[in-house]
Formats: structure tokens, sequence, C-alpha cells
């Protein structure tokens, strides 16, 4: 009975009714992501109508209906790939959060709950975040927008009378709500295998032969990414013969990048494995490189944000680049000043817009690691007993962070120059350009060196930013308290 009516006290009742739970590590950041994402949402969609104004209403370009075309079709999918990043920030922060649960989970299902009341129970979680965070980026984004429009009028010593408020505002913020519910209903799955018996045990990650037991999850991962391979190639052989090729390209790309999500925890073992040799032999180097293999579920949840973050800002860098070598090969020549110049604007600016995305991608980076410190402090604990100093499991939770973020770094440079090239390749493969007017062209990637060291060196410093909390927490507490709880 004493455990009993202390996890009733703990979590159940008490929290939903008085909304408790939202001080619990990980919903604070996770309302940072869906605000973020509405926010980035509205600001778009409001650029985009003043945009649109503003070429209507212009005497030199008015009715210049293809460039607001252009302009809201690339918001649509900015905004799109923005979401995508935040529901895979949420579900692997709410897979996170409920692998810390285990035990009082376990403990619910010994006193009667069934699993579908506690996984709708996170889900119901999920979706007031997700509410909250849509609500606060709505409000924030447009009250940004209002100024930013007022002050574009005046810079550019125009009137659009463009309304700030529109209807349509209202779909970002619907759309992150609802990507979030579904984030934190697909990242409860495994409230499901919570059984009974685990009351009695803690509440540790799964291991690596539990994490790949299952059959259903690689099966998914394997097929979605074969059919988003064969979609990439399909879209670079139609690119060679009109620039729709590009939409086949897209749906390629999200297809195999979802495959690799769903399958990281088979493909990120491998590559750690790799990686930590370049730690040395250290015992805190050895203990970092095991933890990240022994616990895959962890490790690849780390790493998917930083290797979205890396692959769409490499993906725009690469496909600018490689947009001029297509120009060049079809033209005979290097492209004009002025077409080489428009692309690098347009290129910067995209690249800014995706960096949005990465910032998503980054505050789950450090939402996680924060909280797998937080539930592995029994572990750290029992280091910190078997005679490690607090200087040494600081390293340990350093390395482990640094370990997993290379690993991610290398993949999404990969990933970000393979359909960074498709894209160019798959838009304009079949473009004849002056002189020459040479069509089909097909070049090999190109890669912009300075804006690749630009992402390895943001990468360094996010890591070393997002260690500080964890490493810090890693030590606040004696060993024998850690060991208590």
């Amino acid at each position: 009975m004493t455990a009993v009516a202390a996890i009733d006290t703990r979590m159940p009742r008490s929290a939903t009714r008085s909304w408790a739970w939202l001080r619990e590590r990980g919903m604070g950041a996770t309302v940072l992501v869906a605000g973020i994402s509405a926010a980035f949402g509205v600001l778009l969609l409001s650029a985009t109508g003043y945009l649109g104004a503003w070429i209507s209403a212009d005497p030199y370009v008015g009715g210049g209906d293809t460039a607001t075309i252009v302009i809201g079709i690339l918001s649509v999918l900015l905004i799109g790939v923005a979401i995508y990043v935040a529901a895979i920030v949420t579900a692997n922060t709410f897979a996170t959060i409920v692998a810390g649960r285990t035990r009082r989970i376990a403990l619910l299902r010994l006193i009667g709950a069934s699993a579908r009341s506690q996984r709708a129970e996170v889900a119901r979680q999920g979706l007031v975040v997700g509410v909250i965070g849509a609500v606060a980026g709505l409000v924030g984004g447009t009250a940004v927008a209002a100024v930013l429009m007022r002050w574009a009028d005046a810079a550019l010593g125009i009137t659009t009378d463009y309304a700030v408020l529109q209807p349509v505002l209202l779909v970002p913020a619907v759309a992150v709500a609802l990507t979030t519910w579904i984030g934190a209903w697909s990242g409860s799955r495994r409230v499901l295998t919570v059984t009974p018996l685990q009351a009695i045990a803690g509440s540790a990650p799964r291991s690596a032969g539990e994490a790949t037991a299952g059959r259903a999850r690689p099966i998914g991962a394997i097929s979605l990414f074969i059919a988003g391979g064969a979609l990439l190639v399909l879209g670079i052989l139609v690119g060679l013969v009109t620039p729709l090729g590009v939409v086949v390209a897209f749906f390629g790309g999200i297809l195999s990048f979802t495959g690799l999500a769903l399958g990281s925890v088979l493909i990120m073992p491998r590559l750690l494995r790799l990686t930590g040799r370049l730690f040395g032999r250290s015992a805190t180097a050895r203990l970092a490189a095991q933890n990240a293999l022994r616990y895959p579920e962890r490790s690849s949840r780390m790493a998917i944000g930083v290797v979205m973050g890396v692959t769409l800002v490499v993906m725009f860098a690469v496909a600018t680049e490689s947009t001029k070598a297509l120009m060049s090969a079809s033209a005979g020549g290097a492209p004009t000043p002025e077409i080489g110049s428009l692309l690098d604007t347009f290129g910067a600016i995209m690249m800014g817009l995706v960096a949005v995305s990465a910032v998503i991608a980054g505050v789950g980076l450090v939402n996680l690691l924060t909280i797998g410190v937080v539930q592995r402090r029994r572990e750290l604990g029992l280091l910190r007993a078997l005679g490690l100093t607090s200087a040494q499991v600081r390293r340990v939770v350093l390395l482990e962070a640094v370990h997993v973020t290379i690993t991610a770094l290398v993949f999404g440079l990969v990933l970000g120059t393979l359909y960074g090239w498709i894209a160019a390749q798959s838009l304009f493969g079949s473009v004849p350009i002056p002189p020459e007017w040479t069509s089909p062209t097909f070049v090999a990637p190109a890669l912009p060196w300075l804006p690749i060291a630009v992402v390895v060196v943001a990468t360094a410093v996010l890591t070393l930013v997002a260690a500080v909390v964890p490493t810090r927490l890693a030590t606040r507490v004696t060993a024998v308290e850690a060991l208590a709880e």
C-alpha cells in the first residue's frame, strides 16, 4: 500500500488536475519547439502575403502572379520542413520522458490501469503542450509580423494596406498543435510494452538487443528508405527532361529521411562504433563510447536532431553551388556575375530560413541531453561510488555528447550533400542556358567549403553549450543520494 499511495500522490490524479506535469523536465522545451514552429509559420505566411500585395500594387511588376505563386510554394515547403522537424523532436522527447516514467507506469499497471489509458494520458499532455506552444507562437509571430510590415512600409516608402490578421495564420498554429499531439502519441508507444513486473526495476532505457527485437519498425524503416531512394533516382532521371523532377525528388527525400529516422536505432550503433575509436582508451573515453552503444535508442534520439539540422543547412548550400555548376556546364562557361550574385543571395536567404529548423533541432538536443542525465542519476551516482571524481563524471557526459554529435555531424554532411545535389540536378538538369544551350546536363556535386566549415563550427559550439547544464546536473547530488533514489 505504501508504494501505491506514493505513486498515487506523485503523478496521476493530482498532477493531471493541477497541471503539475507541465513542470516535468522536457515539457518546457517542447512548448518552446512548438512556439518556434508556429511563429515561423506565421511569419512566413505574413511575409508571403505582404510580398504578394506589394507585387500586385507595384505599377512596374503588377500582375506578377508567377512570382507570388513561387514565393507561396517555397513558404509552404519551408513551413512543412519546420513542422516535420518539430514533430520528430517532439516524438523523441516524449519517448525519452516515457522511458523515465517506466517504473511509475508499471506500478499503475500493477494496480489495474491499462496501457492504453496511460498512453492516452501522454497523448493528452502532448496536445496541451502543443496548444500552449502554438498559441504563444501565433501571438508572438503575429506581433513581430506587424512590426516588420510597418518597418518595411516605411523603409520602402510604400503603403500596401495588407492586413496583419488573416485567417490563414491559424493554419500553422493548428498544424503545430496536431503534430505535437501526434508526436507525443508516437513517442509514447513504449507504454504498450511496459509490464507490471517492471515496477520493481529501475527506469533504464532499453538495451541494444531489446531495441532491435521487434520486426515491424525495421521493416517499415527499410521499406520507406527503399521507396524514397527509388523516388530520388527517378527525380534525377525526370529532371533531365523537365524541372518537375524536383517534385518527385522532394517526396523521395521525405520518405528516405523518415526511413532513416525510424531505422536510426539500427544505423547509429554501427556509426558510433567507428567514431568511438577516435577518443582513445582512457577510462572516461571508453565509458562514454560504451554508453552510446549500450543504449542505442537514447543515442539515436540525440543524434537524429543534429542530423536533421546539419542536413537541411548543407542541403541548401550544396544545391546552390551545384546549380552554379549546372548552369556553367549548360552555358559552356561560368554564369554571369549577376546570375551568380542572385543565386548566392537566394541561397543565403534560404539557409537563413532553414536555420530556424536547425534551431529547433538544437533545442531538441539540449533537451534530450538534460533529460537523459536526470534519468541516469543512479548510474552516475554508482560511478561516483566506484571512485570516479566529479570532473571525470562530467567528462564522461561531455564525451558522450561529443561522440554522438560528431557521428551525427558526419552523417548529416553526407546526407545534406546528397540531397542538395539531387535537388539541383532534378530541377535544373533539363534547363538550357545560353550561349551553349546544352541540355540535358549532368554534373557531380559541388561543395561550398565555407558554409560547410560554418556548419561544423556551429555544431561544435552547440555541443559545448548543450552539455553545460547536463554536466552540472551530473554531479549536483552526492553518490549516496543518487543511489538512494
